[in-house]
């Protein structure tokens, strides 16, 4: 079932076409990696689909049950930044009239830092965290709608390692439930080890297919 799918999308700012003609659906449980270099469009892929900009041409089409769920690339937020971890990301969860969180919605915030592994940290400021335990904060409030379609818009681009691999899992374990992923990303490693399929945007169009069908694609660029 699909969760999202886009026909023929063209965006353009002014006279310069940033990609057309593009297409390609993402289905329930999907782990679609979005690969590509610098200036491909990309991320003006991810504000088209928050609608955030309109296509020149072609449709999104969204059901409507589908929520969206957003993880940005990394921000380095001030030191001062007032909210502690747990009030930032209950930002996202006021979704009653009242200015008070309800029971089921402190319950849903509870479980959801406590599977991000944030408890023990809930009450420290936002600003003094580190760069994985912000990342893990962003995915947390993401999440807290319990969103069909999860968009991660290079998420993990200024994380080590095990902080990369420890957010992914994160994401892989919510996957069990049907939650469907899009990852925009310059890492061929995380792109092959999670991803289900695939979108390569390249300056002159793009592919897309299986996951097992990137690795041809990865050694072909290698050679060059």
């Amino acid at each position: 079932m699909a969760v999202l799918s886009v026909d023929d999308l063209t965006v353009a700012y002014g006279d310069h076409t940033v990609f057309s003609n593009l297409s390609f659906t993402i289905n329930s449980g999907d782990f679609l990696v979005v690969v590509g270099e610098n200036g491909v469009g990309k991320t003006t892929l991810v504000k088209a689909l928050l609608g955030l900009i309109k296509p020149k041409e072609g449709t999104i089409n969204i059901p409507k049950d589908t929520r969206l769920g957003y993880v940005p690339q990394f921000r380095n937020l001030d030191e001062e930044y007032p909210l502690s971890i747990r009030d930032f990301v209950a930002l996202n969860s006021r979704q009653s009239r009242w200015p008070w969180l309800t029971k089921k919605e402190r319950h849903r915030l509870d479980r959801i830092i406590r599977i991000t592994d944030l408890t023990k940290i809930a009450g420290r400021p936002l600003g003094l965290a580190s760069g994985g335990e912000k990342q893990r904060a962003y995915l947390a409030q993401a999440l807290l709608t319990n969103p069909r379609l999860l968009i991660l818009d290079e998420s993990t681009a200024s994380l080590d390692n095990e902080m990369k691999y420890s957010l992914l899992d994160l994401v892989a374990r919510f996957q069990e439930d049907g939650l469907s992923v899009m990852f925009i990303t310059h890492d061929w490693d995380l792109a092959q080890r999670y991803g289900t399929r695939y979108l390569h945007m390249q300056a002159d169009g793009y592919t897309a297919g299986s996951i097992n069908e990137l690795a041809a694609i990865v050694k072909g660029e290698e050679e060059c």
